[in-house]
């Protein structure tokens, strides 16, 4: 302690001599780069990567991703140009043969987010002349980084696709595969950020078996570890080192979060006439409710369903797969009053019906699907999440979000086995998407949360980031660096990083 006292009193003379001396000039500490070589930076990953935000890929997303905030970081301790495969336009959406693929970028109208109108000019078919240093493509998923012909305009066409639209447009060939064509460049220093997709794409459709979770074991290309394996093998073999992160918990994110279990005051039932709303509670509580919570309490299962309330808000009307299917039971309880045929129809569509609650996950995009028609259903039953279950895609329930953890942290286990393995710095976006869901994050001026559009951190599509929100992730990347390598790169000002992007651009 005595002698800390003394440095404390050295350094505090210093700073005092250094101040009475008008002449002087204290000269900044240089930047290095300690036991890494920045000088050929090369960026695998998915969309975050990429800089995608607001549900497109756009030239202001790209500029402000994390990959490009922290290439220029890396430029002041001696690294080289970011080569990054830019869109035409800042419109988003691409296109095919001039016929639109992909959708425009979401802009906030100032009561949520619309897409922004316009033609979009990024034609896939007309390909980008590289090496590229940004090599991350919007929805790849780990096992799409090793696969040959994911550039390849054909296999859009196939079903399944075996090619991805963005890679078309910047892969060195047909047969080109992200990794090849990374490791083409002899890359000094890598980042590496996969895996997301592997979970997010089963998660975004609501569990619903059209996009399943990425086995957490098997062999190359096959299993999440296997993969993993190989690619951080290959991108090591020539000496390189570099920086990865593990896998966010997707179920924190504001596209899970956002939408309430329980949006159905009498407000909303009325169509903005809670008087009116207030009848149409009392007519489904003795024409729809009322009867199904009867027949299911017969049947041991009354709380499946309750009776709406007047005053508060109403859960969802949902359907869950993992329920025992009682579709038989209630068409025996209401064929007398009904008659077969209804009676076997209510039965199919609430044998495994259910009221949502706390732990069940409403996607972002089904608000606008609650209180629509189901296709080919007749009234009274053709509302959406009110007479009519919402589906699977839909909704997240506790088995499925279970799934997407258990494989979150097996990947997650395999990353940190990995990565310790060959020596390489590594991010904890779990952590951080964490601190962002509960206690929020305070960076500069700003203290950032997971809520959609004001907690500054999440764009208009409840996925990706913000520009803050890349620089936010950026700073962790450089801390990750610096505690690994020695390195002293400086952290980024997040003030200087918007959280809305204009509507129109100079």
């Amino acid at each position: 302690m005595i002698k800390n006292f003394k440095w404390l009193l050295l350094v505090s003379l210093t700073f005092a001599a250094c101040n009475n001396d008008d002449d002087e000039v204290v000269a900044p500490v240089p930047v290095t780069s300690g036991q890494a070589d920045f000088s050929n930076y090369v960026a695998l990953g998915n969309s975050l990567c990429a800089g995608y935000s607001d549900g497109s890929l756009y030239i202001a997303g790209q500029q402000n991703s994390w990959t490009n905030i922290l290439s220029g970081q890396l430029q002041l301790a001696g690294g080289g140009e970011f080569r990054i495969p830019y869109v035409s336009d800042n419109t988003g959406g691409l296109l095919l043969g001039g016929n639109v693929i992909t959708e425009n970028r979401l802009i906030f109208d100032g009561a949520g987010p619309v897409r922004l109108p316009g033609m979009p000019t990024t034609e896939i078919s007309t390909p980008l002349t590289g090496p590229f240093n940004n090599m991350g493509v919007p929805g790849a998923k780990s096992f799409h980084l090793l696969a040959p012909g994911y550039g390849n305009v054909a296999g859009l066409f196939t079903n399944p696709k075996t090619a991805n639209p963005y890679f078309v447009r910047f892969a060195s060939s047909p047969t080109a595969s992200i990794l090849g064509d990374a490791m083409a460049q002899n890359p000094t220093f890598f980042s590496l950020w996969t895996g997301n997709n592997d979970v997010l794409g089963y998660a975004t459709t609501g569990g619903d078996g059209t996009d399943p979770i990425t086995p957490t074991t098997g062999a190359p290309g096959v299993g999440f570890d296997g993969t993993y394996g190989a690619l951080v093998a290959t991108l090591t073999s020539g000496g390189a080192k570099g920086v990865v992160a593990n896998i966010p918990f997707v179920t924190d994110i504001p596209f899970f979060t956002t939408v309430p279990i329980n949006p159905l005051t009498a407000i909303a039932i009325g169509g903005g006439d809670e008087a009116v709303g207030q009848a149409n509670i009392s007519a489904l509580n003795a024409q729809l409710y009322g009867p199904l919570k009867a027949a299911l309490t017969a049947f041991g299962q009354g709380d499946r369903i309750n009776l709406l309330s007047a005053t508060g808000g109403n859960p969802l009307l949902i359907k869950d797969e993992s329920l025992t299917n009682l579709s038989a039971q209630l068409t025996a309880a209401f064929t007398p009053t009904l008659g077969a045929p209804t009676a076997a129809f209510y039965g199919q569509i609430f044998g495994q019906a259910r009221q949502a609650k706390t732990g069940d996950l409403v996607l972002l995009t089904t608000q606008s699907a609650i209180g629509a028609a189901p296709t080919g259903i007749p009234a009274p039953l053709n509302k959406y999440g009110i007479t009519y279950p919402l589906e699977d895609k839909h909704i997240l329930i506790p088995t499925e979000i279970a799934e997407l953890r258990a494989a979150t942290e097996s990947y997650n286990g395999t990353i940190a086995t990995v990565a310790s393995s060959k020596g390489l710095a590594i991010v904890d976006a779990n952590a951080l998407m964490t601190r962002l869901a509960t206690t929020g994050i305070t960076s500069n001026s700003y203290t950032l949360t997971s809520a959609l559009v004001f907690g500054q951190a999440f764009s208009l599509d409840g996925v990706h980031p913000t520009a803050r929100g890349y620089a936010l992730i950026a700073n962790e990347f450089v801390k990750a660096i610096n505690t690994t390598y020695g390195s002293n790169l400086p952290l980024v000002n997040i003030d200087n990083y918007t959280n809305l992007m204009p509507v129109t651009f100079p």
